[in-house]
């Protein structure tokens, strides 16, 4: 008996290890890389013309990862519309909800100008136009660009469900046509509906009934496919060490240096100051939103980790669902320090830099100003090509220099990702700290593995709200 006990607590531990989300997903990554690195060793295969394929491996890693993506961008707009519009219902319940939504603004603003700032300096600093081997015969504009009129474009609905279709032709003439759908403009919708359901009063209740019910049906649907992210993140890692490797860095390695560089200032420098300074613990913020992070990593989509942003904002980081349902699909549409400052400042002084051309203390003004500012303004397009573009054209800066960047662009929007969705949780946790709405029980010992837990009736819920009085703040 004594000597069977140990042995039954280490198969036990095992176990538990084994079962832990964390340790699947950091398990996952560790396999995806060997699995890529095999996949870039097979190279890839001759299709018997002056073109090539990819590998059996790399075509299954590639499946794997982008079905996992296609799952999650599935779910976002039922998901968004229902938690929007239960939210707005529910916000009459929440004290100052207009204010809310302004200092949610105001720290976007906030963490992109510190954002921008950084990228600007390190642009400066470590002059990456004028340390490269790149050749300008690279350069060519790219296909898609930002404009300041987009906000109304993707603001104003198309549709009553924020759908939008392209089509494309290939180069033996066929036609392609996919359909995508708008955030911004569902988000859009949803309040409008949201408020309606309100003015109407009693007559709206069967309907709000209805949306809760299947907002608790979609949260179900989604705790299934959370449950598939450690596969998930195997393919999409395999798949992008397979695809691109890290031969493309050779000629832009400043460049790729200082965006990085920049991105883990913002992560692990700024984001812990606004903790602090905020009376918030720094390990137990990461600790909450490191499953959104990583997945934001691998998965370079902001849209297509939404849903699990919003799981560990309200689940780990204890932010009230019904600020949490309105702030985080907002965010995921206009908050992107990665993806609207740190790249553009720096990207924008690499242009100037490696066409000889000189910019002025209004230019680098111009930078900060559409960083803030130009990631609404794109709202509808989001992306860090469409920013670019954007900054480029403000300042008068040749287009074409965006081809330049193109090669090594996949590599580094996993980490642009990361800390676009690291802000889209931090915003909504320190404002809701600010405002007094924070459980800060639920922040101090929330782990991974809370995202798996059943939502608990309202009427159960043990909420221990920040006890800081508003005067104090």
């Amino acid at each position: 008996m004594s000597s069977t006990a140990p042995a039954v607590r280490e198969r036990s531990r095992v176990r538990t290890l084994l079962g832990n989300f964390g340790f699947q997903i950091i398990a996952a990554l560790v396999l995806g890389v060997a699995l890529g690195w095999v996949a870039l060793a097979m190279g890839p295969v001759d299709a018997g013309t002056d073109a090539e394929s990819p590998n059996w491996l790399t075509s299954t890693l590639d499946t794997v990862g982008s079905s996992f993506v296609t799952l999650l961008r599935a779910i976002v707009p039922p998901l968004i519309f229902a938690a929007i519009v239960a939210s707005v219902a529910n916000l009459q319940n929440v004290a100052n909800g207009a204010r809310l939504a302004w200092r949610t603004l105001l720290w976007f603003a906030i963490t992109a100008l510190i954002s921008v700032v950084i990228g600007i300096g390190l642009g400066l600093v470590l002059q990456p136009g004028n340390h490269t081997t790149i050749s300008l015969d690279d350069a060519r504009e790219p296909g898609r660009t930002g404009s300041w009129t987009d906000f109304l474009d993707g603001l104003i609905p198309g549709n009553p469900l924020g759908l939008g279709a392209s089509t494309t032709a290939a180069d033996d003439g066929s036609l392609s046509t996919s359909v995508s759908f708008n955030v911004l403009q569902i988000v859009v919708i949803a309040i409008v509906v949201g408020i309606a359901v309100l003015r109407t009063g009693s007559k709206a209740q069967p309907f709000l009934t209805f949306v809760r019910s299947a907002l608790a049906v979609i949260q179900k649907v989604l705790w299934w496919v959370i449950r598939l992210a450690p596969l998930g993140t195997l393919g999409l890692v395999g798949n992008a060490v397979a695809s691109y490797g890290w031969d493309s860095l050779a000629s832009l390695g400043r460049f790729a240096i200082a965006v990085y560089v920049g991105l883990a200032l913002v992560l692990f420098v700024v984001y812990p100051v606004i903790l602090r300074a905020n009376g918030l613990g720094v390990a137990r913020w990461f600790r909450g939103a490191w499953p959104a992070i990583q997945l934001a990593f691998v998965s370079r989509s902001s849209i297509g980790t939404l849903p699990v942003t919003q799981r560990v904002t309200e689940r780990n980081l204890g932010v009230p669902s019904e600020y949490a349902s309105f702030a985080v699909p907002l965010a995921a549409t206009t908050k992107m320090d990665g993806c609207a400052s740190i790249y553009p400042a720096i990207s924008a002084i690499f242009v100037a830099q490696i066409f000889g051309i000189d910019l002025s203390v209004l230019d680098y003004v111009l930078i900060a100003f559409v960083s803030v500012v130009g990631s609404a303004a794109t709202a509808g397009l989001t992306g860090a090509i469409v920013m670019l573009t954007l900054t480029l054209s403000t300042l008068g800066l040749p287009l074409a220099g965006v081809g330049l960047l193109l090669a090594i662009d996949p590599i580094l929007d996993m980490g642009r990702t990361a800390v676009n969705v690291a802000g889209q949780t931090l915003v909504p946790t320190i404002v809701a700290k600010r405002e007094c709405i924070l459980d800060r029980a639920q922040y101090d010992t929330a782990q991974a593995e809370d995202l798996f837990t059943d939502d608990e009736p309202a009427t159960e819920q043990a909420s221990t709200r920040d006890p800081e009085p508003a005067a104090a703040r």
